[in-house]
């Protein structure tokens, strides 16, 4: 039997089953985008509107900073064991689907209570148990694309999922914009209540088939290798070598000369600045603009709009630019959307300045985590490097708003946009190192 043999029978029988090269499977990339869209709107509003929930409490940028960065680090410590665990779950009759739908329900209850909390005490136990849970899942979730769709055409793949993620933030905002201002208890109830039953019509139309849909490791390596069988069988032997999630991890940090650290390090640089810029974006609007919360909590939808409109367009580009160059010129926007921010401090140069950094985002969003799946050792293990992608980008999400709330104290609110673009500055010279260590055909 050849090579080419399977896949055009798969396709024939279960068109879930792409093989490499074909045009990947709208309907999967169509429910894994619900699927993280229900989960990111979430976080949307979250980063949105807690911060000036802690507000009430702590006058402190850098404390409100280091309050929303730490509750991204319970991904560090949970992520790792979690993602193995999805690993061994992928191939069999469920897949990954009920760490997912479970971690969502027991999520929900934290997050509707944040506004009913009177006191720190009970707002923190309703932020902490949000994160902690959320965190937990948040990554899985993510790594479902890799089940069905094969690696050819996942970069394009995530521009579609990155698009419905950017509808998230358009979510947000309609929520912080009309909701908010009238009743802050309903406002909370949204988007959980939101999360549940997209996720459950996600499950419906695609989790309940996940055993006939799912894309076969064994499969995937045939028809992207050479080398026949043996090919086969050394990704099967390398997939159980790793016994452990830390063993997965041990083999992607040892070599010194891997480019796996250092995408690392530039996922936490550019993950650290942007969730700083939106976690103090309505402080800013409110403190600096003169504007109302709920009109402050608005102050990302036109950015989202633009994310929405370019991320299709930059997923396709970055397959033929490279993935590493794609995510530079991604920072460089970024860089010149904040400048504008702070050389124009009104509502529309602030518009400005979030439309040119959401697309800078949207370049790195599109290809990071792609370029660190590409560089695992075998595709049984994607959920573990997911895990990366979320220590690596958790880590930054803990520090960089209280990194950049700092500088605020230290500056003031007026100064927000200028400390960003320095720290920024130093995100590019890192992917700028990176690329000259791992060519873009390396992670392409």
């Amino acid at each position: 039997m050849t090579l080419d043999s399977p896949p055009a029978s798969d396709t024939a029988t279960t068109p879930p089953r792409p093989a490499v090269g074909e045009r990947m499977n709208r309907g999967a990339v169509l429910w894994v985008t619900l699927a993280v869209f229900a989960q990111e709107a979430v976080w949307n509003f979250y980063d949105a509107q807690v911060p000036e929930q802690l507000r009430h409490y702590f006058g402190s940028a850098g404390v409100i900073g280091l309050i929303m960065g730490l509750d991204h680090s319970w991904g560090i410590f949970t992520q790792p064991s979690v993602g193995f665990l999805s690993d061994k779950l992928a191939r069999r009759r469920t897949g990954r689907w009920p760490i997912v739908l479970v971690g969502a329900v027991l999520a929900t209850a934290p997050f509707i209570l944040i506004p009913w909390a009177t006191n720190l005490p009970a707002l923190m136990v309703c932020v902490v148990g949000f994160a902690a849970i959320a965190n937990a899942f948040k990554g899985v979730t993510e790594t479902l694309v890799s089940d069905y769709v094969a690696p050819s055409a996942r970069s394009k793949a995530q521009g579609f999922i990155k698009a419905g993620v950017s509808l998230t933030i358009v979510v947000s905002s309609l929520i912080s914009l009309l909701v908010v201002d009238r009743s802050l208890r309903l406002a909370f109830a949204i988007p959980p209540l939101l999360m549940l039953v997209v996720l459950g019509l996600s499950w419906a139309f695609l989790g309940r088939r996940h055993a006939d849909a799912v894309m076969p490791v064994e499969e995937t390596a045939v028809e992207e290798t050479a080398d026949g069988e043996a090919a086969v069988g050394e990704a099967v032997d390398g997939a159980r070598e790793f016994g452990s999630p830390w063993a997965v991890l041990r083999d992607a940090l040892r070599s010194p000369s891997s480019p796996t650290p250092l995408l690392m390090i530039g996922i936490f640089c550019f993950a650290g600045m942007w969730s700083a810029l939106r976690s103090l974006m309505t402080p800013y609007g409110t403190q600096v603009l003169g504007l109302t919360r709920g009109e402050a909590g608005g102050l990302t939808l036109p950015g989202a709009v633009a994310f929405l409109m370019a991320v299709v367009p930059i997923a396709y580009a970055s397959n033929r630019f490279g993935q590493l160059r794609a995510v530079r010129y991604g920072v460089v926007l970024f860089i010149v959307g904040v400048l504008v921010g702070f050389a124009v401090p009104t509502a529309p140069g602030t518009v400005t300045a979030m439309v040119l950094s959401s697309l800078g985002y949207a370049a790195f969003a599109v290809n990071a985590l792609v370029a660190l799946w590409n560089l695992a050792p075998t595709q049984k293990v994607l959920g573990t490097y997911t895990a990366l992608y979320t220590i690596a980008s958790a880590s930054g999400m803990a520090l960089g708003p209280a990194i950049l709330g700092t500088t605020v104290d230290l500056t003031s609110w007026r100064c927000m946009f200028l400390n960003a673009a320095v720290a920024a500055g130093v995100t590019f010279l890192v992917f700028t190192r990176l690329a000259r260590r791992a060519p873009d055909g390396a992670t392409a």
